[in-house]
């Protein structure tokens, strides 16, 4: 897309002839939407355009399966293994925890019959 807009801008001050872009090759001009094409191509025949758009739709189809869920105040089991799991690691990498602090003493008592 960048290229399109490139190329876009450049026929615009061509046709317009604005300041240097009045002198310049077509060839020029005609090489961002050659290059945009060329990239189209490559991209459509790799297979990346296709792989982009299923992770999408994937990703989509998640979050709307996470979104019913919590909706219906429901957690799946893995939710609860990786929040288990995460607490358990927690756990394990935290310090042992330290005894707990003795009550302060009490004053001595005066005996009520003095």
């Amino acid at each position: 897309m960048p290229l399109v807009l490139v190329g876009t801008l450049l026929l615009i001050a061509r046709m317009a002839e604005f300041g240097p872009f009045a002198a310049m090759s077509w060839w020029l001009v005609a090489a961002p939407f050659a290059a945009a094409v060329v990239w189209w191509s490559f991209a459509d025949n790799s297979g990346w355009t296709q792989r982009r758009v299923m992770n999408k739709l994937e990703r989509k189809k998640t979050d709307r399966r996470e979104k019913a869920m919590d909706a219906l105040g429901l957690r799946t089991g893995r939710e609860r293994q990786a929040t288990r799991s995460k607490q358990d690691a927690a756990r394990r990498n935290s310090p042992p925890p330290a005894p707990p602090a003795a009550p302060p003493a009490e004053p001595p008592r005066r005996d009520p019959r003095l």
